[in-house]
């Protein structure tokens, strides 16, 4: 038998009142897309869920990356200075007369600008080592500053390509420094592009992108590959190991 006073609201039915007009308000200001139980599933984010977001493996790639390219662009430096000061100096690069970056440095290529290609190496591998730590700290880049450090790692890539080319057909030589820049360099442009073409950055190409970053390490190993046959049909470099 009901024990509802005439007159008298029920005091549960009272109660649901208040509720429900809150959560038509909650669901007004929030969206219509809110499920009904989105105000008690949605938790709140924390480092750790800000940490998975983040692109870690490509952060520390450019982190490791940069900091082998600025130690082969410093160490190149240096030789380059040893030789300035004394052009008859024996340079710990020089293994013999094929491995050598002696040859390199003292060429019009060495010096394309008129000054040390190192130099531009101290200065350009600063850029991957701070978007990297940049990208660990959990900061977000606009669309535009993608394109631009693409554009800056495309470059690097066309005067590796151009470096590669001189040594092996011109100069005849396998610089150890170089080689370190050349190693560091095409994966690194691999991996922001592919990463770019992933996220849409260029409007297109997510599934080329998706593709790349998966086989990102087979792809550089042929690239590898092609270097090191291109400089054994010229140099036969294996006669001398």
């Amino acid at each position: 038998m009901s024990t509802e006073v005439p007159g008298k609201p029920d005091a549960r039915r009272a109660g649901r009142g208040p509720i429900r007009r809150a959560v038509s308000i909650a669901r007004r200001d929030l969206g219509p897309g809110i499920r009904s139980g989105a105000l008690c599933d949605a938790g709140p984010v924390t480092d750790v869920t800000s940490a998975q977001r983040r692109p870690w493996i490509l952060a520390l790639f450019l982190i490791v990356g940069g900091a082998l390219g600025e130690w082969a662009a410093f160490s190149l430096t240096i030789d380059k200075l040893r030789l300035l000061a004394d052009p008859s100096a024996e340079l710990d690069c020089n293994f013999n007369l094929l491995v050598t970056c002696g040859k390199n440095l003292d060429s019009w290529q060495g010096s394309l600008f008129g000054f040390p290609n190192s130099l531009i190496g101290l200065g350009a591998f600063v850029a991957p080592i701070a978007v990297g730590v940049a990208l660990l700290a959990g900061a977000r880049f606009a669309r535009w500053f993608w394109i631009a450090f693409n554009l800056g790692l495309l470059g690097a890539l066309a005067f590796v390509v151009f470096l590669i080319t001189t040594s092996i057909y011109f100069l005849g030589t396998l610089c150890p420094w170089c080689m370190l820049v050349w190693s560091v360099t095409i994966p690194m442009f691999l991996a922001v592009t592919a990463r770019n073409l992933a996220e849409g950055v260029y409007g297109g190409g997510r599934g080329v992108g998706r593709f790349v970053l998966s086989w990102i390490v087979p792809i550089t190993v042929v690239l590898y590959l092609v270097v090191a046959v291109l400089a054994q049909l010229r140099l036969d470099w294996l006669s001398y190991l």
